[in-house]
């Protein structure tokens, strides 16, 4: 009987489909969807069963022999419902495939009815069919004991797009934070009840898509509580400060890590970045969506005056990282590895950053400082001869950094306190920015917007060198700190990019 029950449906799922292939007003794929519904104890099949679908489609009822079918179907991605009395609600997802029958297995459980099981979860957040999710989910649900055993939770939730389940186990708790998820991509979860005493019992099965990640040009950080978090951003087309800030501001690093000072490499499509290990500071790289990250660094850290002061660079096309460790400059494959001493300093200061111009890479621009932070040489260094070439800054009062240079080398970026005040606690006055030509030897301040009590920090080239991205903030310990560009050859006003954002990195 089965056998010709089955040729039934196979013939029924044949004229579907040629009834479908000879309909040209409908333009939905279509597909078809059977199944079969079981006792999971005993394994028999139950009869009576409600089939429904998430999305919404046609409600049928199983055979005898427990199996259901649905012989027409929009292709999509489903929760497929079963619902017996004495029996908890079983949920399986499936996905439905063009002129394909798609097929699906669910086991019921028999209710308990001695000790009362916990309330269903009710899934708050996401939303069902929510669209551009972020990468990092805080799912929210509800549920309660109907007696005085406690509940355990599971969180499931399964990628649609590679069928990888991930199970997160929370006690006594019903919000869970799950970060680094794919881009564009639809996401299933569900949460499980377990008293102890009962079987567990399960909420409906949600779906949610994750953003398309934008293209964006800009790295940035923020600080929230403790630690720092690694953003990306995009900018309004307005002009000067008529254009919206916090344009298409995406996460890109977990807020449960201390994460900073990005930086893009767009010809091996990779972001490296500091974060702090235990104690020690270490370089990482990630993609650009914020996955697929890698520890770089390990025998020997990031190291030196202030970890926010310090600044690393990408070398040989990306081939190499370059990174100060107090005296000396080291180079390491992104891949990890021995690192190798390139430069060590001869008269005893800090090194705190390093650069090197594009088209140059055996020239090195280097910042040092004593242990207070001040003393500041800027200068360029040629590898191969082991000499220096340029000093920019030698010994001048005040703080100083952020120094940058450009692809062939002829020019340099930095700021500097032009108070010249050296202060124990390093807080800065007055620093603005400044631009150097090499060739000539002028150094030339930058006309910003910038007021007395606030401090331009940090300054680097735009892509196209004609212009600049730096942080603002006043010079107050604990302030503000926003982001801004400018275009060296326009005379409008300094563009607000991003609030309460430092350390960018425009690629």
């Amino acid at each position: 009987m089965k056998k010709i029950h089955f040729l039934i449906l196979t013939l029924i799922v044949a004229t579907a489909f040629t009834s479908c292939s000879e309909d040209t007003i409908d333009i939905e794929l279509k597909g078809a969807l059977m199944g079969t519904v079981t006792d999971e104890e005993t394994g028999d099949p139950l009869e009576g069963v409600t089939i429904t679908t998430n999305p919404a489609s046609t409600t049928v009822i199983t055979e005898a022999d427990g199996t259901f079918f649905i012989p027409v179907i929009t292709v999509d991605d489903y929760s497929v419902q079963a619902e017996l009395d004495d029996y908890q609600t079983g949920f399986e997802p499936i996905a439905i495939t063009e002129n394909t029958t798609s097929v699906v297995i669910i086991e019921l459980r028999i209710s308990q009815g001695n000790n009362l099981p916990p309330s269903i979860p009710e899934l708050i957040n996401p939303e069902d069919n929510a669209v551009d999710v972020p990468l990092e989910v805080d799912f929210l649900w509800t549920s309660s004991s109907n007696d005085d055993d406690d509940i355990t939770y599971t969180l499931e939730l399964r990628n649609g797009a590679t069928s990888e389940l991930q199970e997160f186990e929370v006690a006594q708790d019903t919000t869970f934070t799950v970060s680094n998820l794919q881009t564009a991509t639809n996401y299933f979860w569900q949460v499980k009840a377990n008293d102890g005493e009962n079987d567990e019992v399960s909420s409906v099965l949600n779906t949610f898509r994750t953003l398309t990640l934008p293209n964006n040009p800009f790295l940035f950080v923020k600080k929230e509580e403790e630690n720092n978090i690694i953003f990306s951003g995009n900018e309004d087309p307005g002009i000067g400060q008529g254009g919206n800030t916090d344009v298409d501001v995406v996460q890109l690093t977990t807020s449960t890590t201390n994460s900073f000072s990005p930086k893009r490499n767009n010809q091996v499509n990779k972001i490296a970045f500091l974060r702090t290990v235990g104690s020690e500071t270490h370089l990482f790289t990630m993609d650009f969506d914020g996955r697929n990250v890698q520890q770089v660094t390990n025998a020997v850290p990031i190291a030196g005056f202030r970890l926010s002061e310090l600044n690393f660079t990408w070398a040989n096309n990306g081939g190499d990282l370059y990174y100060p460790n107090f005296g000396k400059v080291y180079s390491i494959d992104p891949d990890g590895g021995d690192a190798t001493a390139i430069y060590t300093s001869t008269d005893g200061n800090i090194i705190s950053e390093v650069a090197v111009p594009e088209f140059d890479q055996d020239l090195l621009l280097l910042k040092t400082n004593d242990a207070s932070g001040y003393n500041v040489r800027i200068f360029t260094y040629r590898l191969s001869s082991q000499t220096e070439e340029t000093v920019i800054l030698d010994n001048m009062n005040g703080a100083a950094g952020g120094i940058d240079i450009t692809a062939n080398g002829n020019r340099v970026l930095y700021s500097r306190d032009v108070s010249g005040d050296q202060n124990p606690n390093y807080r800065q006055g007055e620093s603005r920015i400044f631009l150097y030509e090499i060739p000539t030897g002028e150094e030339n301040l930058i006309a910003t917007d910038v007021v007395s009590g606030e401090n331009d920090l940090d300054p680097s080239f735009s892509p196209s060198e004609g212009g600049m991205i730096w942080t603002r903030r006043l010079s107050n310990p604990g302030s503000i700190p926003n982001i801004f560009s400018q275009v060296f050859s326009n005379n409008d006003n300094d563009k607000f990019l991003f609030t309460e954002s430092f350390m960018p990195n425009w690629e």
